[in-house]
């Protein structure tokens, strides 16, 4: 289906969201870039385009969501897309992380994303159309030791966008996933992820085995080869090839996960070679 072409990105100020704008600045679209702490000196700011929107909303401020959707109306008259990409990852021991970094990971990851979905679902369904498109990751499909609580928000993700999916298409609303997987350079998600680890001083029967887990995490870090503008460009087809496609992959499976989880003749199976890595 055709829609307007003016796109509504959450977490536009770095990484794939940054990228997506200017992929999609470049083919044309009008962009709502949506940030938590936007500043004239942002680089989106200061192209001085009328068709680069830059705008505030912050995923934890549920006050903030509206007044950006509606900004973005008055300014571009319809929007067509949504891209919830604004979202991070935490690491340690489920034991380690504290309750209010649970809350926080699910806040961003999820319960933000359906606040700014549900907010601009009005206006699609007044336009008879429109898509969403959320920026899911390998960690809704497959969890990897110390990195539970991110793949619960992932997982639910998942869940939710299926899920939404079918309700929508009745309203001429497409949804679709876009997965990075196998680790994506030039965003700032990893050097987070490593900042936010978990730890607790009492849990030291765990060394042993997060000591082995990180060696094998560095290899993973190490092997990552997607960048961001790779991920936008799969943003960009899933937004335009006019399919009824749910799930985007974009990535290297060089450790197989993503094949063991398809592939697997049994659960069995596929959960034997996801703890043959970690053994």
């Amino acid at each position: 289906m055709a829609i307007a072409n003016t796109i509504f990105i959450t977490g536009a100020s770095s990484g794939i969201g940054l990228a997506s704008a200017k992929l999609f600045h470049s083919i044309g679209w009008n962009v709502v870039a949506t940030m938590r702490n936007p500043t004239p000196e942002h680089e989106l700011a200061k192209m001085g385009d009328a068709r680069m929107f830059v705008q505030r909303l912050d995923l934890q401020d549920f006050l903030s969501i509206q007044p950006a959707i509606d900004a973005a109306i008055e300014k571009f008259g319809t929007i067509g897309l949504l891209l919830n990409n604004a979202g991070f990852g935490q690491s340690g021991l489920f034991e380690a992380i504290p309750r209010e970094k649970i809350q926080e990971q699910f806040d961003v990851n999820l319960f933000g994303l359906m606040d700014v979905t549900r907010a601009i679902l009005p206006h699609f369904r007044a336009n008879n159309g429109g898509g969403v498109i959320n920026v899911s990751s390998g960690a809704g499909l497959w969890a990897l030791p110390a990195t539970s609580m991110y793949s619960a928000s992932k997982f639910a993700l998942e869940g939710f966008t299926e899920g939404l999916s079918y309700e929508l298409a009745s309203q001429n609303i497409f949804v679709k996933s876009v997965i990075p997987h196998g680790g994506v350079t030039s965003t700032q998600f990893g050097a987070r992820f490593g900042a936010s680890a978990a730890s607790d001083s009492t849990l030291s029967s765990y060394e042993k085995f997060t000591t082995h887990i990180d060696k094998s995490f560095r290899k993973m870090v190490a092997g990552a080869s997607v960048s961001s503008a790779d991920v936008a460009e799969t943003i960009r087809l899933a937004a335009t090839d006019g399919t009824d496609r749910l799930r985007y992959y974009i990535g290297n499976d060089a450790r197989g996960f993503l094949k063991a989880r398809y592939e697997s003749h049994s659960d069995e199976a596929y959960m034997a070679h996801m703890r043959s890595y970690f053994k």
